[in-house]
Parts: structure tokens; sequence; C-alpha cells
């Protein structure tokens, strides 16, 4: 087991090492702001998070979680994470539109690294090896959509994730009825992981 030092307090993490898991978090953070090789950029962003097989020192299941740009772009992300999942390439229709709900509930096996800055990270997400045992989700699992903004779904973010969620340009046009343009941002950045923890 690994604890690592989070500046206030301390936080359980697992091992690096891979782990049968299962997604129980999509999150759509919105148009979020950031930063690129020193230019400010634009970008649609998600959150994935998964209930590990492992569980930590109070017996519950480690659960771990990952930024990406909202894009099914080849240079993206999420794409080629998804299509190693999966097991397969997304076909034309497929890329057309692929709803992040689907992954709910979808077992898998996350592969966990160390970063430079010793904190847990997710590396990969593949399909399960044949004959290891499907995990099936035992916490509350959070879907939150912005282009379906539900009040209750975002009652259930962290403080921090409803702050990030706020600035976003979709949730000002998802609270307030409003007809606001969406943001121009370039999908084809590669994905940058904001410093704010939740």
């Amino acid at each position: 087991m690994v604890m690592v030092n989070e500046g206030a307090g301390s936080f359980e993490n697992p091992e690096p090492g891979s782990y049968a898991a299962v997604c129980n978090q999509v999150i759509d953070l919105g148009t979020q702001e950031g930063e690129y090789q020193g230019n400010k950029i634009k970008r649609r962003q998600v959150i994935l998070g998964w209930e590990l097989t492992e569980k930590n020192s109070k017996g519950e299941p480690f659960r771990v979680s990952s930024f990406y740009t909202a894009s099914l772009s080849e240079k993206s992300k999420l794409r080629p994470m998804l299509e190693s999942w999966r097991g397969a390439a997304f076909s034309t229709e497929e890329l057309k539109g692929f709803p992040l709900s689907k992954l709910l509930g979808k077992p898998c096996l996350v592969s966990l690294i160390l970063n430079e800055k010793q904190r847990i990270r997710v590396s990969s997400v593949s399909k399960l090896p044949k004959g290891m045992p499907a995990p099936t989700n035992t916490t509350p699992i959070v879907d939150f959509d912005l282009d379906k903004y539900d009040s209750i779904a975002f009652s259930k973010l962290s403080p921090k994730l409803q702050d990030m969620v706020k600035k976003s340009p979709e949730y000002a046009k998802a609270t307030s009825g409003g007809h606001e343009v969406e943001p121009e941002h370039d999908a084809q950045e590669p994905d940058v992981e904001p410093e704010a923890g939740f």
C-alpha cells in the first residue's frame, strides 16, 4: 500500500500494478481552461472513474479516476484507451457519437503507475483477460452529463468538482436556460490534467 502526502493530510492509494475494475463514474466537466506548452487552451473535459477489486485498510474498494479531453480524435487520449478497453477500433458510425454512459458498470483491467510527483495515475485500461472474473460495482455510480443536466447528480459531486463544473459555459447554459454559444476549443490538444484534486 502506498501512502501519498497530499499537503494537509495523507490519502491511501493502491500499489502500482494492474487490477480488475468496474467503471463507476462518468463526469462531464464542461469546457475547462488550461495551459499547454505555455499557451492558454480551452477543451471539453470528462472524468472517468473506476472501482477496483483491491480494498483499502478500511475494507472499502479503492477508487481511481482520470481526466480526458472529451474527443474521439485519433490524437486524443480517450479514443485509444476506449479501443483498448473494448478490444476493437471504433467504426465510422460509432465515431459520430458514442455515449460515455455506456461505460458505467462495465468491467476492465486498470493499470496504475506512480508518476514523477509520486501520485498514482491510470496508465492504461484494457479488456479483462479471459478467465478473470468480471467485478461488479459496489459503490454508487456517478453519471453527470451537462448536455442532460440533472441537479441531483450535480449535488452528488464533490465541492471541488462542482466548482470546476460551475466555471464551464455549458453549466451556465444548462442552469440558466440561456442560448450561449459553445466555446471554441481544440480537441487535438493533448490531455493536461488540472492540478486541483477532488
